[in-house]
C-alpha cells in the first residue's frame, strides 16, 4: 500500500506540504524528528490526509498532480 499525504505545519499553517511512502507513521515522525530538509525549518507538522493506493504509479501520478498548481488548488478546496 502506497500513501500520498498531505502535512500542515503548526508553526505556519499556511504552509502544506505533499508527499508520498509506504509507512506513514514512520514519515510523519521523520517530519516532525527534522530528517526532511524541505520540511526541517516548518516543524512539527500535523498529518491533513492521506489517501490509500495499491500501485505505485498510480501513488506517484497523484502525488505529481496535487504539486501542480490545479492540483494545490483542488487540494486547498476538497482536502
Amino acid at each position: 500500500m502506497f500513501f500520498v499525504y498531505l502535512l500542515r505545519s503548526f508553526s505556519n499553517p499556511e504552509h502544506i506540504y505533499v508527499g508520498i511512502t509506504n509507512d506513514l507513521e514512520r514519515r510523519l515522525m521523520e517530519h516532525n524528528q527534522g530528517r526532511n530538509v524541505h520540511t526541517n525549518k516548518f516543524k512539527p507538522w500535523k498529518l491533513m490526509t492521506s489517501i490509500a493506493f495499491d500501485e505505485r504509479g498510480k501513488a506517484e501520478a497523484f502525488e505529481r498532480y496535487l504539486k501542480s498548481h490545479s492540483g494545490r488548488a483542488f487540494a486547498k478546496r476538497h482536502l
